[in-house]
This record gives structure tokens, C-alpha cells and sequence, in this order.
């Protein structure tokens, strides 16, 4: 059992960027984010009896990391059903000693695009941005390569018309 832990303590903290990417994702409160990467630890724990050494860990964790994060977002979703106003301090990413507003500005553009998408459409965006392959980003969200290749086409359309 202590070497079962301690195995699974050692990836989790070599991927942990993993969990803060979806959680960053998925929450725009620093609390909100820091009880989802909590979420996604203990679901991680859960399933680490049923992981299969012979297939990437960090396709398996990026699985349950999204799946966790889309439940929790439509648990919230469920519970408000009201809109919220927006803080734009919280949606701030740019630096304020930046000299590049132009490239600021996108960014923040692209963070609001992403913060609107369905749960789907957010995990193929991240997941895309994180450079995964199609094939790869497919088996974690469960959907065919060329359902990817479509929807990211669409999405890459979209943030061109809006953006």
C-alpha cells in the first residue's frame, strides 16, 4: 500500500501541471480553481487501481481531470441557472509592464472565447493548445480523431471571426 502511494504520489506531482491547467480552465475563482484541483486529486486516487501501466499516464490523467471538470461544471451550472457579472480584475492575464498591448489584448480575447465555450469545446482547447495530437486528444475526451479534426477546425473558424 505505501509503495502504491508513494508510485502514485510521484507521478501526480510530476504532472501536476496537468490538474492546475484544467482547473485554470474550468474556474475563474481562486478557490473555485483550488477546490477543483482538490477534486481532481481524489478522483485520481480513486481510479489509480484501475490505471493500465500500458497506456500514457497522462492521457488517463487528462481523462479524469476533464471528466471531473466538466461534472463540477455543470453541477455549478445546475445550482445558478443565474448570470453572474463578470470581474474583469479576475480576467486580467496581461502583465501590467507588458509593451505589447496588441498581443495583450488577443490574449485576454482568446482567454473570454475560451471562458464561453461549452465544457467539450473548452477540453479540445486546451488539450490543443497543450500541442496534444488528434489521436491523442480523442481517447481522452472519448471521441473519434476526425470528430476532433472537425471541431477543432470549427473552433480555429470561429476564433477567427470573433477574435
Amino acid at each position: 500500500m505505501e509503495n502504491t502511494r508513494q508510485v502514485f504520489g510521484e507521478r501526480l506531482q510530476r504532472h501536476r501541471g496537468i490538474v492546475f491547467k484544467v482547473a485554470n480552465t474550468y474556474c475563474r475563482d481562486a478557490q473555485d480553481r483550488a477546490d477543483l484541483a482538490q477534486d481532481i486529486a481524489v478522483q485520481l486516487w480513486k481510479a489509480w487501481p484501475g490505471y493500465d501501466p500500458s497506456r500514457s499516464f497522462t492521457t488517463w490523467m487528462y481523462r479524469i481531470a476533464l471528466n471531473v471538470a466538466i461534472s463540477s461544471l455543470r453541477a455549478s451550472e445546475t445550482r445558478e441557472r443565474a448570470s453572474l457579472p463578470l470581474d474583469e480584475a479576475l480576467h486580467d492575464v496581461a502583465d501590467a509592464n507588458a509593451t505589447d498591448h496588441e498581443a495583450d489584448q488577443q490574449l485576454r480575447l482568446l482567454e473570454q472565447f475560451i471562458r464561453r465555450q461549452g465544457a467539450l469545446d473548452r477540453a479540445l482547447l486546451l488539450l490543443y493548445l497543450d500541442e496534444r495530437s488528434q489521436r491523442e486528444i480523442g481517447e481522452i475526451l472519448g471521441i473519434s480523431e476526425t470528430n476532433v479534426s472537425t471541431r477543432i477546425g470549427r473552433l480555429k473558424q470561429r476564433i477567427r471571426e470573433e477574435i
